[in-house]
């Protein structure tokens, strides 16, 4: 079968390889729909931090946001499955540790993540093994293009869910940032976005959102930031309300400054946010009854073929999203 395949930093295409074999407790899913994440380009570029310390290694295999139609059931796999359209954890603990056993599976410390860590292939490929309990079903009301947005769409879930208040901040108006607006918008709060872009900002505006290239008078309840800048940690932590909360999902090259005293003295709770495992099943709900509409964050849908390119920088202004249709 046809996959993307990452060899070194800046190089990378389609490539001929095995075909999956679903092992016991796996599937196999002939994936429809698969996003281009912030993360692809990091491995693809060699910035990823996960290459330094051992957790991936070229050659990979990439791509974590998916969704797909079930094509085959390994040993211990109830026949049912084979059909279904599904999408799936990108986080797969080791099922024995205190973490798994308490729900925790996503911080595992002996974790594989699809398309990411531990050696897991991932669903940038005509098809894809995965384990049959990462699964989760989707509903009719949830179409392809929904369906491979349900996993950035937990983990903004999840930072809406933690942000959650009658003015939010939101820094950074890329896929996450934008979704996380979206679902605070669907829970009652006012939202504004702040961007470093005319373009995203534009865009961001265009779906209804009040949006700047700088931050507004406060009062903010909460404050999430979405962004790679080191900075944008103390900028929240100065411009949220005393005894709010501000959310960290996204993730700069370097590390962030984070003055504690600000915390401490304005009674500040920080929240990170790693995964969106805890939220898919919110996230789908959310999809399916039409509460969120995350479909127009999508710019366009390419193949194999061009995913190099668009993990290069060539990508379309405005909507943040690039999707690959590994059939074409």
């Amino acid at each position: 079968m046809r996959a993307f395949v990452v060899t070194g930093p800046g190089e990378a295409g389609p490539a001929e390889v095995p075909e999956p074999v679903a092992g016991v407790g796996e599937v196999v899913v002939d994936v429809e729909r698969a996003g281009v994440c912030g993360t692809d380009v990091e491995f693809f570029t060699g910035e990823m931090q996960y290459l330094a310390d051992g957790h991936a290694r070229y050659p990979m295999r990439l791509g974590h946001e998916w969704c797909g139609t079930v094509s085959q059931a390994g040993p211990g796999v109830h026949p049912a499955w084979v059909g279904r359209r599904v999408t799936g954890d990108t986080m797969l603990g080791c099922g024995e540790c205190r973490r798994c056993r308490s729900g925790r599976q996503h911080v595992c410390a002996d974790r594989q993540e699809v398309g990411i860590r531990g050696g897991r292939a991932g669903a940038l490929a005509e098809r894809l093994a995965v384990p049959v309990r990462s699964l989760h079903e989707l509903p009719d009301g949830v179409d392809p293009v929904a369906g491979a947005l349900v996993e950035p769409g937990g983990n903004a879930c999840r930072a809406a869910r933690a942000a959650a208040g009658e003015r939010v901040l939101v820094l950074g108006p890329g896929t996450i940032g934008l979704l996380t607006a979206l679902f605070l918008r669907a829970a009652g709060s006012e939202v504004y976005l702040v961007g470093a872009t005319p373009w995203s900002v534009e865009f961001a505006r265009g779906l209804g959102f009040s949006a700047g290239t700088s931050v507004p008078e406060p009062p903010f309840d909460a404050v999430v930031d979405a962004t790679g800048d080191p900075a944008s940690p103390a900028l929240a932590a100065e411009v949220v309300e005393p005894a709010g909360r501000i959310v960290c999902i996204g993730l700069s090259g370097r590390p962030s400054m984070l003055d504690t005293r600000t915390l401490a003295l304005k009674d500040v709770t920080a929240i990170g946010v790693l995964s969106g495992s805890p939220g898919l099943e919110q996230a789908i709900d959310a999809y399916a009854s039409g509460e969120v509409d995350p479909r127009p964050l999508v710019a366009a849908t390419v193949g194999l073929g061009e995913v190099a390119a668009v993990l290069g920088g060539e990508r379309p202004a405005g909507a943040p999203k690039i999707h690959v249709d590994p059939r074409r």
